[in-house]
């Protein structure tokens, strides 16, 4: 597949579907990566609820035929889209989009739509360095949309013992037939199954978000020789990073899957490798805005 090369100060019209989005960090951290490699980018919300098959068929003929190079998917439509693309990527169906049957990237290629997955490669970037060499067994509560993009990423770098938890115990059943191919997982029966002899662990809730000020797994299964990621990124330090770093752990925020999954798609969209660097002061900026506003309210 080919990329598509974009010349300075050409338009670049890109978008995100899903609902509610409002609070996106997303046009931020994609204008502010367009604009300083001289592209005019405008990043559109398509906030749309409840949509059935025919009214997302209709977003992305909208998506095909008005000039975006692209869009990102996001709650609830990621899996809802994946009949309604013209193929998915070679990449996301050997680990990604075809095998998790999810996108939360779909791409504009000679009118055709394209489905990716930057979730998992995104997080794969951002925790390659907190993986020891050998012997990683890594713990991941939840199941959901992130949850399996992240079970996908940590099979993807060929983590050892990953086990995977979920309160609902079949969703976690269905996501350990999904990677049976790639390397498989072990499907716990409780967070304290999953914790034990873990080197690892990544919440894939959104437990911890605000408002939600609780913790997906006890603090005292934390301890300092392990280290502990979170998905969740309002607010960067959740409950849950809070109690690692008091045990001693290495922590990773969800700001770094944010970026690493925006900086991912923007390459597929435009061919162009933006900077990291700026798309995280955007993201920093909308959070620093958010964050003040929470506290002032």
């Amino acid at each position: 597949m080919s990329k598509r090369g974009y010349a300075a100060s050409e338009k670049l019209l890109t978008g995100l579907i899903g609902a509610p989005i409002a609070h996106s960090a997303s046009p931020a951290m994609h204008e502010r990566a367009a604009e300083a490699l001289g592209l005019r980018g405008h990043y559109q919300l398509i906030e749309v609820a409840g949509a059935d098959a025919a009214g997302l068929r209709m977003m992305l003929e909208g998506v095909r035929r008005l000039g975006f190079a692209g869009v990102n998917v996001t709650y609830p439509y990621k899996e809802a889209v994946v009949p309604l693309l013209d193929e998915l990527a070679p990449g996301a169906a050997a680990m990604g989009a075809a095998a998790m049957g999810a996108v939360n990237t779909v791409v504009v290629r000679d009118g055709r739509l394209i489905g990716h997955n930057t979730d998992t490669t995104g997080f794969a970037r951002a925790v390659a360095p907190l993986l020891a060499p050998s012997g990683n067994a890594v713990a991941v509560i939840g199941t959901g949309g992130v949850g399996k993009a992240i079970a996908f990423a940590l099979a993807s770098l060929k983590v050892s013992g990953l086990r995977i938890f979920d309160s609902e115990t079949a969703r976690a059943e269905k996501l350990a037939s999904l990677l049976a191919r790639h390397g498989g997982a072990t499907v716990a029966k409780s967070v304290e199954d999953a914790l034990d002899g873990a080197t690892g662990l990544v919440n894939g809730t959104p437990v911890g978000m605000l408002p939600n000020r609780g913790m997906p797994v006890p603090a005292t299964l934390l301890h300092e020789k392990m280290w502990v990621a979170d998905a969740v990124y309002s607010p960067l330090i959740t409950p849950l990073l809070a109690a690692a770093q008091a045990k001693g752990a290495r922590i990773m925020t969800g700001r770094e899957l944010a970026i690493y999954q925006a900086a991912d798609a923007f390459e597929l969209f435009t061919g162009l490798a933006p900077s990291t660097e700026v798309m995280g002061e955007a993201f920093d900026e909308v959070m620093a805005a958010r964050s003040a506003a929470y506290h002032a309210a």
